[in-house]
């Protein structure tokens, strides 16, 4: 299976790019926005690629960087949602973006996407709420996309910081809380990046 390709623009059409490597040129689909920001025409260019094997053969579906493959990857797990739409959804919400619609469960803004309708945008944040979207952001000077209520002298907690910032990579809220906890208890004394970089630890077990 191809997981990447490292070569020049050989060719931009309307919904895919020609890319040669070594000679030989490998069509790749691709949404609008990834298109739009593929350099000029001979430029070098890398892109990651999913593979998908049919019965009418295998296609490449690209993208400019891990998290567009990885929120593709997990818009097809909603049922209903084929590579088409899943490209549609990512030309008008970004992973970081796609993962705070879920993470607030705004059907109205994945309902934007050309072909989603409102039964299946909303199909799509409840059945994303308690999967990654995106990848966890450089921790230093991280700044979390999501909000939760502020603790009672009017200032967001540290807990609450770090499980916004969970939720706003796609986390449910109760998911994020129980990491937080743990976090927290393991790790006390530490500061938001710490506290989010245990909690992700314990996500991931």
């Amino acid at each position: 299976m191809i997981g990447r390709l490292h070569g020049v623009v050989a060719e931009i059409e309307a919904e895919e790019a020609l890319i040669d490597v070594g000679g030989v040129g490998y069509l790749v689909r691709m949404g609008a926005r990834s298109l739009s920001r593929l350099p000029p025409l001979g430029e070098p260019v890398t892109i990651q690629v999913e593979s998908q094997t049919r019965e009418d053969g295998t296609r490449l579906y690209g993208f400019l960087d891990r998290d567009e493959r990885r929120a593709f990857t997990a818009l097809q797990s909603v049922q209903g949602v084929g590579p088409k739409a899943a490209l549609a959804v990512l030309d008008v919400l970004p992973p970081s973006e796609l993962a705070a619609a879920v993470a607030r469960e705004d059907k109205a803004s994945v309902a934007r996407a050309q072909g989603v309708g409102p039964r299946l945008a909303q199909r799509i944040v409840t059945e994303l709420k308690d999967k990654p979207i995106a990848a966890a952001p450089a921790l230093s000077g991280f700044a979390p996309a999501a909000t939760v209520a502020p603790a009672p002298g009017g200032e967001p907690s540290l807990a609450g910081e770090a499980t916004a910032a969970l939720m706003g990579l796609g986390y449910a809220e109760p998911v994020s809380r129980r990491a937080v906890e743990q976090a927290l208890a393991a790790v006390a004394g530490a500061d938001l990046p710490a506290v989010i970089k245990r909690a992700l630890q314990e996500l991931a077990r």
